[in-house]
């Protein structure tokens, strides 16, 4: 059987249509977990799921136990479920990789295996047995990617979880949710949990999306890019203070911020060649984070590409401090806040 779809994997759970053997994986966490368990519910014979349902971790289960589960008869039911999370198909021995292959080409039609990988990703175009082993899946049973999501499909996702909490959110609301918590989708969906919780019913406002939701470290960041490129330099300074306070490290704050200026100079050199803010997407993973550039357009129409290459070499001098020098830290990046802010401020008297 080929790869399918998640839509595709829906209708099949619906109708209790199930192949041998399932292979979920794919960089968006909670949607493998979330049709493994799926799976896992209607596979398993209800009401006799102690009987029926047998899970391993696939870092600790050695292959006879996972080969003596799966040949096992389910009881008082049509079929069993079997569950391995996280076998790493990559990194078994040669004793284990064959047994692997015996379990799966022997599959009974009593058992229903279920493969899921909820803690790393593999290269599946350069990794030779991660190659073979989706051939030999495809054979036996399906595979089933969950490759990543745009933010739009996110946006999509997040407004029809608000309306099945008995909420909305529009889409602008939902990207500045996104905006300020990230593109993880679990970490987005727990915010929204907390945003409905809030709300009641209704809709969840501009108002609440920026009082509630938690910022992450990018967004954070973000705020002290905004501050230091408007010349407010005790916002600046409280900002990076907070950052301090929580414990945020000096090495991710400065990343994070490289990366703001970073966006400005390539949408920056995309408008100057006559593109839209959205060039640079199609040559840097921009994927889920397309609201960067729209942001970096508006501080790219304020200042000049000199300027803006200024301070990336301001950011550069604080880079090579601080991962060569063992002094204060935070010194170092309270330095280069007053070189930044100089620069643009300098460039606006001029």
């Amino acid at each position: 059987m080929p790869e399918i779809t998640e839509a595709e994997l829906k209708k099949q759970i619906e109708k209790n249509n199930f192949a041998k053997l399932y292979f979920l994986y794919g960089e968006e966490k909670y949607m493998v977990e979330h049709y493994a368990q799926r799976l896992i519910a209607k596979a398993s014979a209800e009401g006799l799921r102690d009987f029926n349902f047998q899970k391993f971790d696939g870092c600790e289960a050695d292959m006879d136990s996972i080969a003596a589960a799966v040949e096992a008869m389910p009881v008082m039911a049509e079929r069993k479920c079997v569950a391995v999370s996280d076998l790493d198909v990559g990194a078994l021995r040669s004793t284990d990789a064959k047994k692997l292959e015996e379990i799966l080409s022997d599959l009974p039609d009593t058992c229903v295996l279920v493969i899921y990988l909820l803690s790393f990703n593999f290269d599946e175009k350069r990794d030779k047995t991660w190659k073979k082993f989706l051939t030999t899946a495809n054979k036996i049973g399906v595979t089933v990617p969950f490759r990543r999501l745009s933010q739009a499909q996110i946006e999509k996702f997040i407004c029809a979880c608000a309306e099945k909490r008995g909420c909305t959110i529009t889409r602008q609301n939902a990207a500045r949710m996104l905006s300020l918590c990230g593109t993880d989708l679990q970490t987005a969906l727990n915010e929204l949990e907390k945003l409905c919780a809030y709300t009641g019913s209704g809709e969840i406002t501009a108002q609440t999306v920026d009082s509630m939701t938690v910022r992450n470290l990018e967004a954070r960041v973000f705020d002290l890019s905004k501050a230091i490129l408007a010349g407010a330099s005790d916002r600046a300074y409280t900002i990076l203070g907070q950052l301090f306070q929580q414990n945020e490290e000096p090495v991710s704050i400065l990343a994070v911020l490289s990366g703001a200026y970073l966006d400005i100079y390539r949408v920056k050199a995309s408008l100057q060649s006559g593109f839209s803010a959205q060039e640079p997407a199609k040559y840097f993973d921009y994927a889920r984070k397309e609201f960067r550039l729209n942001n970096a357009a508006y501080e790219a129409k304020r200042f000049s590409t000199p300027m803006i290459r200024q301070s990336l070499d301001a950011l550069l001098e604080a880079d090579v401090a601080l991962k060569s020098s063992r002094g204060d830290r935070r010194l170092v990046l309270e330095e280069l806040l007053a070189k930044l802010i100089w620069i643009a401020e300098k460039e606006k008297i001029a």
